[in-house]
């Protein structure tokens, strides 16, 4: 069982997620506030988000365009 800060280190701030999906961190805060992404978890000022759950998210964006 990891460490508290390995646990919090794993986590990806909205800028991080912004770079992965190759947008504005705008963006990111926009698609949290409608719901299309995976809300992140509110730490103090920042929001983090759970990098598997958006390995899910982006899973399931693929299947649902295979099969469309």
């Amino acid at each position: 069982m990891g460490s508290l800060a390995d646990k919090i280190e794993k986590y990806l701030t909205t800028e991080e997620v912004a770079r992965r999906y190759r947008t504005v961190p705008g963006t990111i805060r926009y698609w949290r506030h409608i719901g299309y992404i995976p809300g992140g978890v509110k730490r103090g000022r920042r929001v983090l988000y759970d990098p598997d759950a958006l390995d899910r998210w982006d899973a399931e964006q693929q299947a649902g365009g295979a099969a469309a």
